[in-house]
């Protein structure tokens, strides 16, 4: 399997290039040459699979040229180490978890799967990797998790200070050993730019080797493919057809969804919920894509004006607006909408989500209204501990501290501050 930048002006690479890399040459994002459909026997006889199974059939095709099937599996075993669970919240309406891993966002599954590929295939090299990843809340933690202590990995990660929740930001500013924490004055649009900005400086490329971890890389972004067919797994039964609601930022997760599809996959739609930050629900009204500067809302994570993975999801469908209409709608919501779906879900089903999966809801009961006989899967992305006050002070209960992130409560924070592209270039060429 080889991949090809999507600005179609470098190089095809191999799949281990592809991470290593990054980014294309050509600054555009890699995709795999194709996508080949599982057999209908897989969807016909999932519900008898492991995750383990689902996952190794489901990636193969894609990294099989690059990492033996034994390492493979060992790759999936550290990775997929905890629970995928669909809650049933009312009727036709359940929620994909995706909040039991290390720390407690969906992120673990795709941090995690690069960092084991990043360290075997730096295990026969001398030269170090930095990985300079931007997060609007989750990302960073994650990143910081999966890649604590791999061998020739450097990482350096960029937060918007102030835009982060509290236990975010302790989740990636207290783990030391080669995690490093920058907190930028401004907003996450400002440190992607910062970070796209560095793999744009051939001064800096020529004095050091660089990947990104955000879900630019295909290594971070394919394997959250995996979610969809865990949940259809758990949903076929319902002999309905299946909606999924995304909760929105970057679009690498309803992207990776997608691409499940093309797998063959059975599912009837998609639904990319965003909060106020609504290029993409724009988009889809006009067929005119218009980035705007970021947002910020109590759903931090999905507070990109432009997100990078949207330029995959049209590559999927071949920039066909209509085609890509049949598969995908996009609503977006404000804090009072989700606060208020909060709320509600909360009093009605006892169930307390968090910021995201509650605009995740919004969008499905929007779709839901003209497509009622539909099973349709919100995805609850992160623990609703991670945003305690909101959460707290909106439904008016006290929640536990799980003890993941108990662990990082007290411990002290660390982080450089800068404001500019150049603060960035002089701390890496330094570091």
């Amino acid at each position: 399997m080889k991949f090809y930048s999507l600005n179609k002006q470098a190089p095809e690479v191999t799949f281990k290039e592809a991470v290593i890399a990054g980014i294309a040459p050509d600054k555009g994002l890699y995709f795999p040459e194709s996508i080949e459909p599982l057999p209908d026997s897989f969807f016909e006889r999932i519900e008898e699979l492991s995750n383990h199974e689902i996952a190794f059939n489901a990636i193969h095709q894609f990294v099989s040229a690059d990492i033996p099937n034994d390492k493979l599996k060992e790759i999936l075993a550290k990775v997929l180490d905890f629970d995928f669970p669909v809650v049933p919240i009312e009727d036709n309406v359940a929620t994909l978890e995706l909040f039991h891993g290390p720390t407690m966002a969906f992120k673990d599954v795709g941090a995690r799967f690069m960092a084991n590929c990043l360290g075997y295939f730096s295990e026969d090299s001398t030269n170090e990797v930095t990985v300079l990843v931007a997060t609007s809340g989750d990302t960073g933690g994650a990143v910081a998790n999966g890649f604590l202590g791999v061998e020739g990995v450097k990482v350096i990660i960029l937060y918007p200070s102030g835009k982060v929740s509290d236990i975010q930001e302790r989740q990636l500013t207290t783990l030391g050993q080669n995690i490093t924490a920058l907190e930028v004055n401004g907003t996450f649009d400002d440190c992607q730019k910062m970070v796209k900005t560095a793999f744009l400086d051939e001064a800096l490329l020529s004095n050091m080797k660089l990947t990104s971890a955000n879900s630019i890389n295909v290594a971070r972004w394919l394997p959250q493919l995996f979610y969809f067919l865990f949940a259809y797994k758990q949903a076929k039964s319902q002999g309905k057809e299946i909606v999924f609601s995304v909760p929105s930022g970057n679009f690498g997760n309803i992207c990776a969804g997608l691409v499940a599809q093309r797998l063959g996959m059975p599912v009837k739609h998609f639904v990319a919920a965003t909060n106020v930050n609504d290029t993409v629900p724009e988009f889809m009204r006009t067929n005119s894509y218009d980035p705007k500067p970021s947002t910020a809302t109590i759903s931090n994570a999905m507070d990109v004006g432009d997100p990078s993975n949207f330029i995959r999801i049209r590559h999927l469908f071949d920039d066909n607006f209509e085609a890509l209409k049949k598969n995908l709608s996009s609503y977006s919501f404000d804090d009072v909408e989700t606060k208020k779906a909060l709320k509600s879900i909360f009093v009605n089903s006892k169930y307390i989500a968090d910021p995201h999966g509650a605009v995740g809801y919004l969008g499905l009961k929007k779709y839901q209204e003209t497509n009622a006989n539909t099973y349709g899967i919100f995805l609850e992305t992160a623990h609703p501990v991670k945003f305690l006050d909101v959460v707290e002070e909106t439904i008016d209960e006290q929640l536990d501290i799980p003890s993941q992130l108990k662990s990082v409560m007290d411990r002290e924070k660390k982080s450089h501050v800068i404001s500019v592209y150049d603060e960035l270039k002089d701390f890496l060429l330094k570091a």
